[in-house]
């Protein structure tokens, strides 16, 4: 039996999708913007000020909205052997157990990062026109797809026999 949602199924596939694909984006754009910061530093030797803060929220960005995905896909860092070796009904409740830390996790990380987003919103970053709160945004939507995507799998897990 295969239990594991790929990106390609069920129904928050096309949100799955959407946050990969936003992860490589940010990635593809993180890598140009640290190629510019090492070509203006050291071949026109004028550093921009903007690209550091830039590349941080890039990051960010990447970090949370592809970790979204692995917990979906439930590829993220866990141990594997007390749950191989247990029972179907074992292996269920541990399972289940997971996905309800994961939806937790990123309630957590939901509800810190809108805190320190509103917190930070009227201080201005350093070398770039944005808002320091904007930094925080990946957490509140990243937090939420985890709480999303651990759900979904929670749910999934009912509707099969997984638990028999």
């Amino acid at each position: 039996m295969n239990e594991h949602v790929t990106i390609a199924r069920g129904p928050l596939a096309p949100l799955a999708v959407g946050a990969l694909a936003f992860a490589g984006a940010a990635l593809v754009l993180l890598a140009f913007v640290e190629a510019w910061q090492v070509f203006a530093r050291y071949v026109l030797d004028s550093p921009p000020g903007w690209t550091e803060p830039v590349a941080l929220l890039l990051l960010k960005c990447a970090l949370m909205f592809g970790a979204a995905v692995g917990v979906r896909n439930e590829t993220h860092f866990r141990i594997l052997l007390g749950v191989r070796a247990a029972g179907p009904r074992m292996r269920w409740v541990l399972n289940a157990i997971a996905r309800a830390t994961g939806a937790a996790l990123g309630l957590a990380l939901a509800g810190w990062g809108a805190r320190m987003m509103l917190e930070n919103w009227p201080v201005k970053a350093a070398g770039v026109p944005l808002s320091s709160g904007l930094y925080f945004v990946p957490f509140v939507v990243g937090g939420l797809l985890f709480v999303a995507f651990a759900l979904e799998r929670l749910l999934f897990s009912f509707q099969t026999d997984e638990h028999y």
